[in-house]
C-alpha cells in the first residue's frame, strides 16, 4: 500500500504517542530523540518518566529553536544538538557515549515545515522550489534538478514515491529544469499536473516525497544511523521507528532484522519476538498503526507505521 507524507495543514500532534512510550520507556537512562521536530514525543516522555535525561537531535534549525523553547522547562535533563543521522555518533561520543537506555527516530514532516512556503516543501504554498530540512546546508531542490540524471530521477521517483509514469515524468522535469523553468514549487505542480493528468494531492504528494527524499539524501541518512544503533544501546533498550513512507519501513524492517536489504516491495516474513537476526529482538510481531480516533482528529498518523526492535544481551 502507498504510504505518503500528508501535506494538508494540520496542527502538529505527536503521532501513536501512547505507542511509543508504552514501547520506549525502560527507566532512568540517557535516551536519544533523533528526530525532535516540535518536541511534543520528547516532553511526553521527560514527563513519564523523571529519572530519564535525552540527547535531541533534529537537522532543522527552526526545530530546533521551537522545541528548545518547549523543553527548557526541563533544564539539564534535556541536551539538544544540530545534526543528521550520520552526525549522530560524534554527537553521542562528545555527550559522553553513555549507553542508550531508548531511542525513537520519528521520520514524519512537521506542520510547521509543511505551511512555510519559504521551505518550498508543499504543494499547497507557492514558493521557491527548495525541499531542504536545513536550509544552511546543501543545495535546494530547483539547483539539484537542472544538473539531474533523467535515468536516476526516474528512480528515484519509483523507489521514493512509488510514482506511476516515473520515465516519463523524469524526462519533463529535466527538460523543464534545464530551461530554466522550473524554480518554484507551483511550477513543478503545474507540470507534473500537465504530465499526470491532474494536480489533485493524490498526484502531487508522492512526486513532492520523493524529491524531498532525495534533495536531503534521507534515506543514505537512515542507513547510517540504523547501522551504527546497536553499539550505541545499552542491552535490553528499545528502538522505535515511525515511517510514513514505505521506502523507510523497508529500511527500518531490512536493517533490523538482520535481512539483507532490497529496494522492493517484496513482503517480508512476520517474526515473532525473539526470532530477528542479529543484535535485535522484535517486539512487533506486526507493524502498529493509529487507532482510528486518532487517525480522525491527526491526519498525519494515517500512514504512520510503528516497529519497535530490543538489543539484546551482548
Amino acid at each position: 500500500m502507498r504510504a505518503v507524507d500528508s501535506t494538508v495543514s494540520v496542527r502538529h500532534e505527536p503521532v501513536l504517542l501512547a505507542e511509543t512510550l508504552r514501547f520506549l520507556l525502560a527507566g532512568e537512562g540517557l535516551y536519544l530523540d533523533a528526530t525532535l521536530g516540535d518536541g511534543g514525543h520528547a516532553g511526553a516522555l521527560l514527563e513519564a518518566e523523571p529519572r530519564a535525561r535525552l540527547l535531541a537531535c533534529d537537522r532543522d534549525p527552526a526545530a530546533l529553536a521551537f522545541a528548545g523553547g518547549r523543553l527548557a522547562r526541563f533544564g539539564d535533563r534535556v541536551m539538544i544538538r544540530h545534526a543528521t543521522f550520520r552526525e549522530l555518533p560524534g554527537v553521542h561520543r562528545a555527550a559522553g557515549g553513555e549507553l542508550l537506555a531508548g531511542a525513537l527516530f520519528d521520520f514524519g514532516l512537521s506542520s510547521r515545515q509543511i505551511d512555510d512556503p519559504a521551505r518550498g516543501i508543499s504543494f499547497q504554498h507557492d514558493g521557491p522550489l527548495d525541499a531542504r530540512m536545513d536550509p544552511t546546508s546543501g543545495e535546494p531542490l530547483h539547483a539539484r534538478l537542472a544538473r539531474a540524471d533523467e535515468g536516476e530521477l526516474a528512480r528515484v521517483l519509483r523507489e521514493y514515491g512509488d510514482v506511476r509514469g516515473a520515465g516519463r515524468l523524469a524526462r519533463a522535469i529535466v527538460a523543464e529544469a534545464r530551461a530554466g523553468r522550473l524554480r518554484t514549487t507551483r511550477e513543478l505542480a503545474a507540470l507534473v499536473g500537465r504530465v499526470s493528468g491532474g494536480d489533485r494531492p493524490k498526484t502531487l504528494a508522492p512526486v513532492f516525497q520523493a524529491l524531498r527524499i532525495w534533495t536531503n539524501d534521507e534515506m543514505t541518512d537512515v542507513d547510517a544511523a540504523l547501522a551504527w544503533l546497536p553499539d550505541a544501546m545499552r542491552d535490553g533498550a528499545t528502538v522505535v521507528t515511525l515511517s510514513y513512507h514505505s521506502g523507510e519501513d523497508r529500511r527500518v524492517k531490512h536493517a533490523l532484522r538482520g535481512a539483507p536489504r532490497v529496494e522492493s516491495k517484496r513482503r517480508l516474513p512476520a517474526m515473532d519476538g525473539g526470532e530477528a537476526a542479529g543484535p535485535w529482538e522484535e517486539r512487533t510481531r506486526r507493524v502498529v498503526t493509529a487507532p482510528t480516533a486518532e487517525q480522525w482528529e491527526n491526519p498525519r498518523a494515517r500512514s504512520a507505521r510503528l516497529r519497535a526492535f530490543r538489543r539484546k544481551p551482548r
